[in-house]
């Protein structure tokens, strides 16, 4: 895993020549992984210590009430969805974002760009069980409610992700996004609940809005009325070369707290650091902490959520895993949520990093490494019901499935 991470640095740091010379096998190899079998083979051909792992990781759970509240879909103006991306992304000019580019497509299973965000569906439908919240994603707005499309680094439609929950209803749960700012939010959040959504995904800091601006609260008044849940991304921002990360510090998400609306707190806000807006004069506070002391209060008690996307990637301190686990009284208020398709990156996650962590042992570390390679859905499913804390914690059925409080 060190010498993957090595080259990456190495292929970011060398620039747009470097870039351009990687070919997709060389991608699939070096940064995402490449596949010892389609997923249906892992019964076949895989190890009996893997499969006693995955076994043991599913035993108790009704496959049927699985619920995924965050993955994403995509596409491109080339596909005929409607999604775009900034054209920076395809561009040998701007390097890092070109290898991205690249990296997304082959993790999402993306073959032909012309067919792109129907094959992105299409290998996240083969690999997912249960039901799976697909993400629209908005664009960035100006203050004055003015489209910034150079400042919006991808676009999916809402009426994308409806589409695929309306034609995949046994798979697909449709997660919409509307910036706040727009001169229509109102009428496109009612809209899309007309059409049976009942989940709204903000990445705030690409998207260009603070969420604790009062010209917010109209918006935030009606989702509560709507019955709807904020899935809000929180902490810093990797994925999209955009945006501000202060705006994604957790403790901007409380005045729609106080109006009333239940929000998820994407990745538990388990990456970077934010102002304490409770004390400036503290500095810096990982923003983790201030998830954390959010849902400390008791009057936010049913309101306060957070989703387990990301929680163990490599970027990620082992100790926000250990509190996740340890911390039994929080587990009610934690969703299980994959950020397809990046669990499928390989160089993202570290089973040794964990194991050294005392959060799995080297067998589970082992016989993990092998579900990868096969299911990377599965993987990041089995890896979370296999984790265990200081004392044996480990997280209990109910984070996985669906269940009252989050609307579908």
């Amino acid at each position: 895993m060190r010498r993957r991470a090595l080259v990456a640095v190495l292929l970011l740091f060398g620039g747009a020549a470097l870039v351009a010379a990687l070919t997709p096998a060389a991608i699939d190899r070096i940064l995402v992984g490449r596949p010892a079998g389609p997923p249906d083979a892992f019964e076949a051909r895989a190890s009996p210590e893997a499969r006693a792992l995955v076994r043991r990781a599913l035993e108790g759970l009704d496959v049927g009430r699985l619920l995924d509240v965050h993955a994403h879909v995509a596409g491109s103006e080339l596909d005929g969805s409607g999604c775009e991306i900034d054209p920076r992304m395809r561009s040998f000019l701007h390097p890092w974002r070109r290898l991205q580019y690249e990296i997304y497509l082959s993790a999402a299973g993306v073959e032909h760009v012309e067919r792109g965000a129907e094959e992105f569906a299409e290998r996240l439908r083969a690999v997912a069980r249960g039901r799976v919240g697909v993400l629209a994603l908005d664009r960035a707005y100006r203050e004055d409610g003015s489209l910034d499309r150079d400042g919006t680094p991808a676009y999916v439609p809402n009426d994308w992700v409806l589409r695929l929950a309306q034609e995949h209803p046994e798979s697909f749960v449709p997660v919409v996004s509307v910036h706040p700012f727009r001169k229509d939010a109102l009428a496109e959040l009612e809209r899309c609940a007309a059409r049976g959504a009942r989940i709204v995904k903000w990445i705030p800091n690409s998207m260009g809005f603070d969420p604790a601006d009062p010209r917010c609260d109209p918006f935030y008044e009606r989702m509560r009325a709507l019955d709807m849940t904020l899935l809000a991304h929180t902490g810093d921002e990797n994925a999209l070369a955009a945006g501000r990360d202060d705006w994604g510090n957790p403790q901007r998400l409380r005045r729609a707290l106080d109006l009333g609306l239940r929000v998820v707190f994407a990745h538990c806000a388990t990456l970077g650091e934010s102002e304490d807006l409770d004390d400036p004069r503290r500095g810096k506070v990982a923003n983790f902490d201030l998830f954390l002391r959010i849902l400390a209060e008791p009057r936010w008690r049913s309101l306060a959520l957070g989703d387990l996307s990301a929680v163990y990637f490599r970027n990620r301190d082992p100790r926000v895993l250990r509190t996740l686990l340890e911390r039994t009284d929080l587990h009610e208020r934690l969703v299980q949520g994959t950020d397809w398709p990046l669990p499928a990156i390989r160089i993202l996650t570290s089973t040794r990093k964990l194991e050294g962590a005392g959060l799995l042992t080297r067998d589970e570390s082992r016989a993990l490494e092998e579900v990868f390679e096969y299911d990377p859905w599965l993987f990041d499913l089995v890896l979370k019901r296999t984790l265990r804390g200081p004392h044996g914690e480990k997280f209990p059925d109910s984070v996985f499935l669906a269940r009252p409080g989050i609307p579908l």
